[in-house]
């Protein structure tokens, strides 16, 4: 595992944590969001990106939304194939309502965290 996967690998986890928890509350919506940051987070980890794409698809699957399915499964293979060579959107939330090659802006805060991981890797 990189310096940097190992750096992130808290932030991401405490934002796994509050989407299983908004989850369990039966805010699909709220613990979707919470992925979504979790990918940004981990977007520069094959790891963490992989697996914030494995909890999309899981959610999507519970909730049955089918379309979301699909493009988490398209995501997987991305993460798995492309995120060690740096061929990523940086920025993009991950989810199949957005383009997989679109960049978007980091949220200040998701920024701040993301440069600490990299500052400690």
């Amino acid at each position: 595992m990189s310096a940097f996967s190992r750096a992130i690998a808290a932030p991401v986890r405490d934002t796994l944590d509050a989407a299983r928890q908004a989850q369990q509350q039966g805010n699909y919506a709220a613990a979707f969001r919470h992925l979504e940051d979790a990918h940004v987070l981990g977007q520069l980890s094959t790891y963490w990106h992989w697996v914030a794409h494995w909890r999309m698809l899981a959610l999507a699957g519970q909730h049955r939304q089918w379309r979301e399915v699909r493009g988490q499964c398209l995501r997987l293979v991305g993460a798995l194939s492309k995120t060690w060579l740096g061929w990523l959107p940086r920025g993009n939330t991950g989810g199949s309502n957005v383009s997989p090659f679109r960049p978007m802006p980091i949220r200040p805060a998701l920024k701040r965290i993301i440069r600490r991981a990299q500052n400690q890797g």
